[in-house]
């Protein structure tokens, strides 16, 4: 889940501290933003429930922030209709990656349901008539060779629930796609509300899909213990994950057992995600016809 930044004051072209402080905002903000997945690990919940309390968590601050900034709009059907599919998409997304994360560790989950750049690539130049930029076919080899590492060298070495999580993991970034891909759709001139309010209602209607899945897959969403409310609370108001450190916090808080390879295979998965998200060339010109 994303929000909308503020924009910074225009800064002369020569200026030395030129992007200095957008750049550390960025840092630190990918640096606590990646402990997400961390707290799926410390609530102790089942992942129905985790995901729940973050989308729930996550959009009631969400509409606090766009009411304590004068900008709240009212909410129409069309607005609601428009929410729900990419809603729908995230929760998809979030019970497998959540699931995935309890059986194959934040790190690699984190990683899996990242991959989701190369399937935007692909629906862009399929939907949109884009051109792939030259580094997305050795950043996708890259990315597959250090999956290769990190799983694939060892696959018959895990049991099934581990396999499975893996699996899991790439079938979160499909939905994440689905969820990208409406989302921005329903913001490109559908609904007149406010980026942030709009992600707001998303992320409830997204709430309400998920306490549906969890009654019907019997799940609770009483919280008993401190620990599982600071946790939850934490996962709702942090609302985007960044691959790099959530592997490395899983090495270190969890003691995931980790080679030589698995970091080689990390570096060039991270390499390949980086050189598939590269920005794009604009789509080629319609056909002239006649």
């Amino acid at each position: 889940m994303r929000t909308t930044a503020p924009v910074a004051p225009a800064r002369p072209a020569d200026h030395p501290l030129l992007h200095r402080g957008d750049v550390l905002a960025i840092a630190l903000g990918a640096a606590l933003l990646s402990c997400t997945s961390i707290f799926v690990v410390l609530a102790q919940v089942a992942p129905g429930v985790s995901a729940f309390y973050r989308v729930l968590f996550g959009g009631t601050a969400l509409f606090g922030w766009v009411v304590l900034h004068g900008r709240w709009q009212p909410i129409r059907g069309r607005d609601a209709a428009l929410a729900l599919l990419p809603a729908i998409g995230l929760a998809a997304d979030l019970i497998l990656w959540h699931r995935s994360i309890l059986w194959v560790g934040p790190g690699v989950a984190t990683l899996l349901t990242n991959f989701q750049v190369f399937l935007l690539a692909v629906v862009g130049v399929l939907a949109y008539r884009e051109r792939l930029a030259p580094a997305f076919w050795p950043g996708m080899a890259l990315a597959l060779a250090g999956l290769w590492l990190l799983v694939g060298a060892h696959w018959s070495l895990f049991d099934a629930q581990h396999r499975l999580g893996v699996w899991l993991g790439l079938a979160s970034c499909l939905a994440y796609t689905v969820y990208l891909l409406s989302f921005r759709r329903a913001l490109a001139g559908r609904t007149a509300l406010p980026p942030a309010q709009f992600l707001g209602l998303m992320s409830l209607l997204c709430a309400g899909v998920l306490a549906l899945w969890c009654v019907a897959d019997g799940e609770s969403l009483a919280l008993t213990t401190v620990r599982g409310w600071l946790s939850l609370l934490a996962l709702g108001l942090l609302l985007l994950l960044q691959p790099a450190l959530a592997f490395v916090v899983d090495v270190l808080l969890f003691g995931r057992p980790t080679s030589t390879m698995d970091w080689c295979g990390l570096l060039l998965a991270l390499a390949g995600i980086l050189l598939g998200a590269l920005r794009r060339r604009r789509p080629l010109p319609p056909p002239v016809s006649g």
